[in-house]
């Protein structure tokens, strides 16, 4: 699997799979922490980043699809900065999803913001201008929707983060931050090894939040 496709090489990969995104999701937020923070610390998976639109999602029958009037979405700027990144600048892709998430889950601030975004960019050396020349030309809006609507059909997702592994797709929630890299670790592939190994279970929630 190759970064242009979406995925982070890494040899001998002990656990593959696809995570689906969309940076104002506390959730997805939550869950991409811990990929993040496990990879960085050396997990040797195979993981696929994929983009997903929650305001295609909530576009209502009828209505004009959120691809057709992206300017009216407040995350479609922000999803296709980071498959920009993720693309054409994959060995710094981490770490951008990372603050991508914290501008928004940190610091309060505006995911259609370009100039907030551009400050993102620049805190990792990609020179801004061209990454929004590459989303003025309409590619990276194309390569999410294409992405969403694979999901879409493929696997019947509809939110973030959905994990998918094999031919199993789980909208999961995770409650706590990481802590550590090992402990991330354990976190995403005990959920992978789950989906994987336990087909059976389709709903598992607690009534409460556990304490």
């Amino acid at each position: 699997m190759t970064p242009g496709a979406g995925g982070l090489a890494l040899r001998m990969a002990t656990h593959t799979f696809a995570v689906t995104w969309d940076y104002r999701c506390p959730f997805a937020w939550k869950a991409h922490l811990h990929v993040v923070e496990a990879l960085q610390g050396g997990a040797d998976w195979d993981v696929t980043f994929v983009p997903f639109s929650l305001g295609q999602v909530h576009v209502a029958e009828g209505e004009v699809d959120i691809w057709d009037r992206p300017e009216e979405d407040t995350g479609l700027l922000a999803l296709r900065t980071g498959v920009v990144v993720r693309d054409q600048y994959a060995d710094r892709f981490l770490a951008v999803h990372r603050d991508l998430f914290a501008l928004r889950h940190v610091h309060a601030g505006q995911l259609n913001d370009e100039g907030a975004l551009r400050g993102v960019l620049g805190t990792h050396g990609i020179d801004a201008d061209t990454v929004f020349a590459e989303i003025a030309g309409g590619q990276p809006l194309a390569t999410v929707r294409k992405e969403h609507e694979a999901a879409v059909a493929d696997h019947a997702v509809w939110g973030v983060p959905t994990f998918i592994a094999g031919d199993q797709a789980v909208f999961v929630r995770l409650m706590n931050d990481p802590t550590d890299a090992a402990s991330s670790r354990q976190v995403i592939e005990r959920l992978v090894d789950t989906i994987v190994g336990w087909p059976d279970l389709n709903e598992f929630k607690h009534t409460s939040i556990p304490r």
